[in-house]
């Protein structure tokens, strides 16, 4: 449980800004939402978040594109079922490939490219209910710190961009970032991400 609240957490959170760190522009849009709500006060809260959209819209695209977990948990087909052409028999160890689903050009339009306005007029959510968008899983047994981990994430992330301002070291653009990643427990970045952040001054 503690490798599932944590690992995962912080492995979005790092994605999170190497996406925003590669896309000067999100980044923006994501710093003036939040500066816009939350205003001169030190600290994005809780109560904050649900005013927010785009905040929300980014981390959905983060979700999608780099899961934190991209093969969900086992599952076991309870009787003989034929899906997609496939005969799968009763007893049959079933893993869902959520990374594939999460990628596919036959539900998303440019599924590689990190686009968070493509969630900001959907409906499409997290949360199980979605089935092209599941880093959670789905049904009876999908993770019960969803509703943890979203609040943390958004909060976390809210007050990284709120409080300052980032850049590459050494002169690196974006676009030279290396987006390997390396699996372990969690879909991560191969090459940990070296950020300098500078205090935002909300007097400028």
């Amino acid at each position: 449980m503690f490798i599932a609240g944590t690992d995962t957490t912080y492995t979005v959170l790092e994605w999170a800004m190497t996406e925003l760190l590669r896309h000067k522009t999100v980044m923006r849009k994501l710093q003036d939402e939040v500066r816009t709500v939350a205003g001169n006060r030190t600290h994005v809260t809780e109560e904050d978040l649900v005013n927010m959209n785009y905040l929300k819209a980014v981390i959905k695209e983060i979700l999608r594109l780099h899961l934190p977990v991209p093969l969900l948990v086992p599952r076991k087909s309870m009787e003989d079922i034929k899906l997609e052409g496939y005969d799968i028999a009763a007893g049959t160890q079933v893993i869902v490939n959520a990374w594939a689903i999460a990628r596919d050009s036959s539900i998303w339009e440019q599924p590689l490219e990190f686009k968070p306005e493509r969630f900001m007029n959907s409906s499409i959510d997290y949360k199980g209910l979605d089935f092209e968008l599941i880093p959670f899983g789905a049904g009876r047994r999908g993770c019960p710190g969803v509703s943890f981990a979203i609040s943390i994430n958004e909060l976390v992330l809210a007050n990284l961009v709120h409080q300052f301002d980032w850049k590459l070291p050494d002169g690196v653009e974006g676009k030279d970032l290396d987006m390997s990643e390396i699996n372990g427990l969690t879909c991560r970045r191969k090459y940990p991400l070296l950020a300098v952040a500078t205090k935002y001054d909300r007097n400028e």
